[in-house]
């Protein structure tokens, strides 16, 4: 008989928290049929935090993926206006991304597409333990592991 692993248990429950997340934005995103998947959405609010325009290269490093992955992403958004490539005002060989007004409008809703899927994934939970749960959520985010 094999003794219970709990960090097998909370292994396989963060990841089946993380999907149904991920499943519950998703539907959250096509309800409100903004023409955008999740990791478009994901380069818009990266997009979002520069105060000027960043090249490509600064957006696929931000996003952790290769850059042909941004490209592909700045395509998609691009043809349905959502951003637009500029050049760089001191060096006419870059070329910097910045969203467009149709860009900050679709940010607009999908931040609340996404409030409104945290209230559905957070609503069996009391206040209390609601912040109880982001106090977790802030110690795993930051990597702080206590002194034992």
């Amino acid at each position: 008989m094999s003794t219970p692993d709990p960090e097998g248990v909370l292994a396989e429950q963060l990841l089946r928290l993380t999907r149904r997340v991920h499943r519950i934005q998703k539907r959250h995103l096509e309800w409100r049929d903004l023409g955008v998947t999740p990791a478009q959405s994901r380069l818009l609010r990266t997009l979002a935090h520069y105060d000027s325009p960043p090249r490509m290269a600064d957006l696929a490093q931000r996003l952790e993926v290769v850059p042909r992955a941004v490209t592909t992403l700045v395509d998609g958004l691009e043809a349905h206006g959502k951003v637009r490539r500029v050049p760089d005002p001191s060096n006419r060989r870059v070329t910097r991304i910045e969203l467009t007004d149709e860009g900050r409008a679709t940010l607009s809703e999908l931040h609340g597409a996404r409030r409104s899927a945290a209230e559905e994934i957070l609503a069996p939970l009391t206040e209390k333990e609601r912040q109880v749960l982001g106090v977790l959520l802030d110690t795993l985010v930051d990597g702080d592991t206590p002194m034992r």
